[in-house]
């Protein structure tokens, strides 16, 4: 009896195990600097956690299709992706295309992604947005997805970018 009770036991905290782990939601991230990003997608990459894409991810938060595993990525119904060209200031403080982080960024994306950004014109000043039917098509669904799109205190957010700012964070969006 002690034997079924300990068997029972193992399997029980196995189980429970796989159901309580950590999922990272995206939403509302309209970018920042790509080093920044580079970085915290790094430190989420080596967690092993799981992202859920839940409303907007544009600009540098885009760079999680290329640091995560798409396997550990899926997208909710209000999944949104906005990508557009690297930028910096220029000497006049006005924003300028920066060609060689934009080709930075755009190599960091996976080849579906490119191909999509490429049908559309490539990475240019103006927004595109990579959304519903054409993104469900490249990103598994998030099973829970009622569950995703509330505050839970389960599920961590990924830490404002004020608060990752990062020695290599060089160029904007």
């Amino acid at each position: 009896m002690k034997f079924l009770t300990g068997l029972l036991a193992a399997v029980v905290l196995i189980v429970g195990m796989g159901a309580s782990h950590a999922v990272v939601r995206i939403a509302d991230d309209r970018g920042g600097r790509i080093g920044t990003y580079v970085d915290k997608y790094q430190d989420l990459r080596q967690s092993g956690e799981t992202v859920i894409i839940d409303g907007l991810c544009a600009s540098a938060c885009t760079i999680v299709l290329g640091a995560i595993p798409h396997d550990r990525i899926c997208v909710t119904s209000h999944a949104t992706l906005g990508f557009h060209a690297a930028w910096d200031f220029g000497s006049n403080g006005r924003a300028i295309t920066n060609p060689e982080a934009t080709q930075m960024l755009y190599a960091m994306y996976p080849s579906q992604v490119k191909r999509w950004i490429g049908q559309r014109g490539g990475l240019t000043p103006r927004m595109l947005f990579l959304r519903g039917k054409q993104l469900e098509a490249m990103y598994k669904p998030c099973y829970l997805d009622a569950q995703a799109s509330t505050a839970r205190p389960s599920r961590r957010s990924l830490p404002k970018t004020e608060q990752l700012e990062s020695a290599r964070g060089q160029i904007l969006h």
